[in-house]
């Protein structure tokens, strides 16, 4: 089976039976979480021999140093093809230039008269970026987590990505120049949940803890971020990539096929989805999936994705049904083929990233469209947001009351403090009363 069909047309299912009929990957973060428990010891209470020991463990390679020295950014960098130096800085000034118009406003309102609440933001003080290095290495992972960070106004990046045994227990090079070429200059060649433990506790003599971890990577890094979240804030817990295409007759299916490999070609558990009410599409991408499976490099690992249980080609009565499964799934990449694309846009409430019509596949957002690739698995979607400048700030609220406007409240404040028994609240009130 290339991949699986299902057909609803005639039904109407709850929220809850769409996700059952469309599951995700078949991987375990409370699983993971146990199995990784004895790593964050070991980087809690080691030094940085402990993560060299890891690397040999995990990567089978033994870094020299875990601290990527600065010598070898700048030599990185120097020996980068020109033609790909070029396509970084193209891709790093589309994101730069998109991340730049999410910067928030201050902000002032005065609730009653004479107290006032400003709405002010700060940056993050110290971020640990990831990025990932097993099945692929990902330089546009570091332009996605170090243009809005940088944007942002963070003090203090460091960067974490996989030690290579091409490398020679480096990270990937195209990933230390893509560092080098934004000014990174705080890189560790660490991986895997050893890394997220590593910007949790601080390495003595290495590297300081940091206060908010973000970037993608596998199931042990999502496990390391859940078990570590509150000690640090994290994004989200990355899970395998998902791409969700609602199409209709107007779509190519060459397209819609080159768009659905393209996703499972990250990770056996990726998922590929289509959702449409036309038959004869249907038909169409089957054959172009067969004909273009069969040209591309990652043949097994596609395979494995399109086969899971995870992706589907699913036939809908309407276009409004398809709304509907797809709110219900939450993906992460969402493409509308449609004739109505941007008013179909306008009923999507839970999706990562909407990319609309043929010009804009998922493969322009993961490198240069300018929007952010970091986004919610998982049906995160629900809830989450793709990493932007605002995931790097706080916003704090600044109370400033005068003497009338206080007075005017004091009296509620009061009774609402005595009604929850707290009455060293209402004190503080009160003694502000005194003449």
């Amino acid at each position: 089976m290339l991949i699986r069909q299902l057909d609803l047309t005639g039904k109407r299912l709850s929220k809850a039976e769409y996700k059952k009929l469309i599951p995700r990957g078949n991987f375990s973060i409370e699983d993971a979480m146990v199995a990784i428990a004895p790593i964050l010891k070991r980087v809690k209470d080691g030094d940085e021999s402990e993560l060299i020991k890891l690397a040999t463990e995990f990567d089978g390679i033994t870094p020299k140093s875990i601290r990527v020295s600065g010598n070898d950014l700048k030599k990185a960098l120097a020996e980068l093809d020109p033609s790909l130096r070029k396509s970084l800085e193209v891709a790093i000034d589309q994101v730069k230039k998109y991340h730049r118009s999410q910067l928030p406003v201050d902000s002032s309102f005065e609730v009653i008269a004479g107290g006032n609440i400003d709405r002010t933001y700060r940056a993050v003080d110290r971020v640990g970026l990831y990025v990932p290095g097993g099945i692929a290495s990902y330089p546009s992972s570091v332009i996605m987590n170090v243009v809005p960070a940088q944007i942002a106004g963070v003090k203090s990046i460091a960067l974490a990505s996989p030690p290579q045994k091409e490398s020679n227990g480096l990270p990937n090079p195209t990933i230390l120049a893509t560092c080098q070429l934004l000014g990174i200059d705080e890189v560790y060649a660490v991986g895997g949940a050893q890394a997220i433990a590593m910007f949790a506790y601080g390495v003595k003599n290495l590297c300081e803890s940091a206060d908010l971890v973000t970037g993608p990577g596998n199931i042990y890094v999502a496990a390391a971020k859940r078990s570590l979240r509150g000690l640090i804030g994290i994004d989200s817990e990355a899970g395998p990539t998902e791409i969700a295409i609602l199409a209709d007759e107007s779509a190519l299916a060459k397209d819609v096929a080159a768009d659905l490999l393209s996703q499972a070609e990250h990770d056996e558990m990726a998922a590929a989805i289509l959702v449409t009410d036309s038959k004869e599409l249907i038909k169409n991408v089957l054959s172009e999936l067969t004909v273009q499976l069969g040209k591309t490099k990652h043949i097994k690992r596609i395979s494995a994705s399109l086969s899971g249980m995870q992706s589907a080609i699913v036939l809908v009565d309407s276009i409004k049904q398809g709304i509907d499964l797809i709110n219900a799934y939450a993906p992460e990449h969402l493409e509308l083929i449609l004739n109505e694309s941007k008013a179909v846009a306008g009923e999507i409430r839970n999706a990562g990233a909407i990319f609309l019509d043929r010009f804009s596949p998922v493969s322009l957002g993961d490198y240069a469209a300018g929007s952010n690739h970091v986004l919610p698995t998982g049906g995160c979607a629900c809830h989450s947001s793709g990493l932007s400048v605002n995931t790097f700030m706080k916003n704090i609220s600044v109370i400033q009351y005068d003497q009338a406007a206080f007075t005017k409240l004091a009296a509620d404040v009061i009774r609402l403090a005595d009604s929850e028994d707290l009455p060293a609240h209402g004190a503080a009130i009160s003694v502000r009363l005194d003449k």
